[in-house]
């Protein structure tokens, strides 16, 4: 353990492995090297030590100089004079150092040699290719000009513009394109054995997901028999096969493995491969007239082969891991982080059996009002965290729209996992700025089967429980709550939506009006909405209104009828002058920051006087911002409109919202005027309520009045306005127009 520690500490310092390796390496970068003789001269095909010794520079830096230098003076220098050994030590160091001091300038974050991504494949090929290369060669052509060559190399042929520089230069190019990667993988590999497992795992990782066992089988097979016919030796009736002219044919197998292995194969296989084919070049190129010319045109094929599939092996490669990353974009929330909807489908269509552990927070939706956001954000990724020393391997929590999130669970044991996990849940506290929040988290649960149909509707039942879940405090299951009920009331309201939206588009919808007659003689009508049914029939607003609420159509309706109603009147405005109409709000318009200029717009538009219309607000329903819809009353009002509360009685503290709200007419919900007779308590809640409405000098309206005692009671406590079956039924509003002359009379039979 103690050797292994102090080999760890000090195998990269200068006389750790940089002063050995060199030397050790040297000789089996020699051997591949590759040299001919043309025209009385000597000439490189592939040579490889320049790439080892630059690999040992940017692998190491400064501490690789003195293992560099002996290595050069043990191996290459082996049989020269001292002056001549120290002139190649240099020969070597100043392409060397100048390399990897502008590699280091220009790519200082990056240590890596390998072209397996396109960022710095520039920097690379021109610092680790061109550059050494070209520097490597000059020096050479200097030596040759001064004559300092070493005795034995032959300097027959050097000359700058000559075809023994030209190969010379173009196997330097080779040799540091695919030596440097190569010479770089086996030092990182011999520092650490350990790095293969790695390499392997990147490697796989790298093959098209798509490639099959057989695709490679098919793909070794031609690349063995190519190389099988170059190696062949040459004889006197060669074929075209037994030429370099197959050496082309090495091309489009290499680009077919480029594209679908990936950069880190395919870089080593092609290295390899083209060591050996260079090698072995006297088995498919027989020496003939003008064989120096053909020489340097397949030397420069060496190059061009090289980086034509180094090139599209990156590319592949890259493409593909982009595409991977989208892919993995594409499943998980940009926001929150968190797996989200399609993942969740996607794990759960490649597992027979799951269990949905649904988690409704409401509560987040007020706390992201008051505090932004980020809390809502923060909370979901702090209470997953929680959740995971919970979880089994498969198992994950999904980011849901809102300020929801879901567990797919594995079914063994889940319905007393399900409570542990809701136990660990009650335990979890989130602090923000200082302050612990623990909102109440509703938890529901099913089983289901792949495939998962109609999942969002599913996850709409598991919502809904999950509301049974805040009240009853503990996990609730939805197939012990009736879920056939809830499919076919989600189903149903499914289609109401859609219902509301075609009318909305095609106009379905159809006005009614019921007179409101008041005591002094005057009158006016409430506008009422009916949906056209498929068949026919008229839906009532009950079973409509709650679903339009709820998918945010409210606003839409609202301004169909605002619209429908004011055109109306001014197209009638000859027949029916003086014609006043009550028209019904929802809380989502009442809220809206627009919708008193929406009505000026409109009143102006159809040319209607604001005393001609009364907005209904309903007392009961909630508003989302109270003090928007204070303010828009009161713009609504300075603009001559008249403000009616509906159902008066039957929201939460109405007489305490009473002292605050501005408002010219108050309707006492019906529930309280037909028991008026029968209740002695309704009497009293109703006199007292219009005994507070006179006090604010507002106008009080009897709804349900549906017998002529009930009217007589009503007239007693000074009511002021009547609506009900007994004053008038509901009409289509265009039969207004017709029944003018009969509105008088029904007028004077009521008293």
């Amino acid at each position: 353990m103690q050797l292994t520690e102090l080999y760890k500490k000090n195998r990269d310092k200068w006389w750790g492995l940089p002063l050995f390796l060199p030397t050790l390496l040297l000789p089996l970068a020699r051997c591949a090297n590759t040299f001919t003789r043309i025209d009385g001269g000597i000439v490189a095909l592939y040579y490889l030590p320049l790439a080892l010794l630059l690999s040992f520079m940017l692998f190491f830096g400064w501490e690789a100089l003195p293992g560099i230098v002996l290595g050069i003076w043990l191996v290459i220098g082996q049989g020269m004079s001292a002056p001549e050994k120290v002139g190649i030590i240099f020969h070597f160091l100043i392409p060397i150092v100048l390399s990897w001091g502008g590699y280091r300038v220009f790519a200082p974050r990056r240590s890596h040699i390998s072209y397996g991504t396109d960022r710095l494949m520039t920097q690379r090929l021109f610092w680790q290719v061109f550059f050494p290369a070209s520097i490597f060669q000059l020096l050479l052509l200097f030596s040759v000009f001064f004559g300092i060559l070493p005795a034995r190399i032959s300097p027959a042929g050097t000359g700058p513009l000559t075809l023994h520089s030209l190969i010379n230069y173009q196997s330097m190019l080779v040799g540091c394109l695919t030596g440097v990667p190569l010479c770089y993988l086996l030092i990182r590999i011999i520092r650490n054995p350990l790095h293969v497992r790695a390499f392997i795992s990147q490697l796989r990782l790298q093959i098209d997901r798509k490639v099959t066992a057989a695709e490679m089988v098919v793909w070794s097979m031609l690349l063995l028999l190519i190389m099988g016919l170059l190696l062949i030796p040459t004889a006197n009736a060669a074929s075209i096969f037994t030429t370099n002219y197959t050496l082309s044919l090495l091309l489009p197998v290499m680009l077919w493995g480029s594209m679908r292995f990936g950069y880190r194969l395919m870089s080593l296989i092609w290295t390899i491969v083209l060591i050996v084919s260079i090698h072995f070049y006297y088995r498919y190129m027989p020496v003939y007239p003008s064989y120096s010319n053909q020489l340097a045109i397949t030397s420069s094929s060496y190059l061009v082969f090289s980086f034509i599939v180094v090139y599209m092996a990156m590319l592949a490669t890259q493409q593909r891991s982009i595409h991977a990353r989208v892919r993995r974009m594409a499943f998980i929330d940009p926001v929150v982080q968190m797996p989200n909807l399609w993942a969740l489908s996607r794990k759960l269509a490649a597992t027979p059996w799951s269990v949905l552990c649904f988690l409704r927070v409401p509560e987040l939706e007020v706390l992201g009002r008051h505090y932004g956001m980020m809390v809502r954000i923060q909370y979901k990724q702090n209470l997953g965290k929680w959740l995971e020393p919970e979880l089994l391997p498969g198992e994950s929590v999904y980011q849901l729209s809102g300020h929801d999130l879901v567990i797919r669970l594995n079914t063994e044991g889940h319905e007393s996992r399900i409570q542990a996990i809701d136990a660990h849940i009650k335990k979890f506290r989130f602090v923000w700025d200082g302050m612990p929040l623990q909102p109440n988290v509703g938890v529901s649960y099913c089983h289901v089967r792949s495939p998962v149909m109609q999942l969002p509707m599913l996850l709409g039942e598991l919502s809904t429980i999950a509301n049974l879940s805040l009240v009853t405090g503990s996990p609730e299951s939805l197939q012990h709550r009736n879920a056939m009920h809830l499919q076919q009331r989600l189903r149903d309201k499914i289609m109401m939506m859609n219902h509301l939206q075609l009318a909305l588009e095609h106009g379905k919808f159809q006005l009614m009006a019921q007179p409101i007659v008041g005591i002094r003689g005057d009158s006016y009508h409430e506008v009422l909405l009916r949906l056209e049914g498929e068949d026919g029939q008229l839906i009532a607003p009950d079973d409509f209104l709650p679903v339009a609420h709820e998918f945010g159509l409210s606003s839409r309706i609202d301004l169909w009828v605002l619209d429908n109603t004011l055109r109306f009147m001014d197209q009638h405005r000859d027949a029916l002058a003086g014609l006043r109409l009550s028209i019904n709000i929802s809380p989502s318009s009442a809220c809206g920051s627009r919708f008193p200029k929406t009505v000026e717009e409109h009143l102006k538009r159809h040319n209607i006087q604001g005393w001609q219309v009364i907005f209904e607000l309903t007392e009961s329903q909630s508003l989302s911002h109270p003090e928007q819809a204070s303010q828009n009353m009161e713009q609504l009002r300075a603009l001559g409109c008249r403000i009616a509360i509906d159902d008066f009685g039957t929201g939460y503290a109405s007489y305490a919202r009473l002292k605050k709200v501005s408002a010219d007419i108050l309707k006492i919900d019906g529930s309280f005027i037909r028991n008026l007779l029968s209740s002695s308590l309704d009497y009293q809640i109703v006199s007292s309520i219009c005994h507070l409405a006179r006090m604010k000098n507002m106008q009080v309206v009897a709804e349900y009045v549906e017998t002529a005692e009930i009217r007589d009671a009503a007239l007693g406590l000074g009511i002021d306005y009547l609506q009900g079956f007994c004053i008038g039924k509901p009409e289509p509003l265009e039969d207004l127009a017709a029944e003018q002359k009969d509105k008088p009379a029904s007028g004077r039979d009521i008293w």
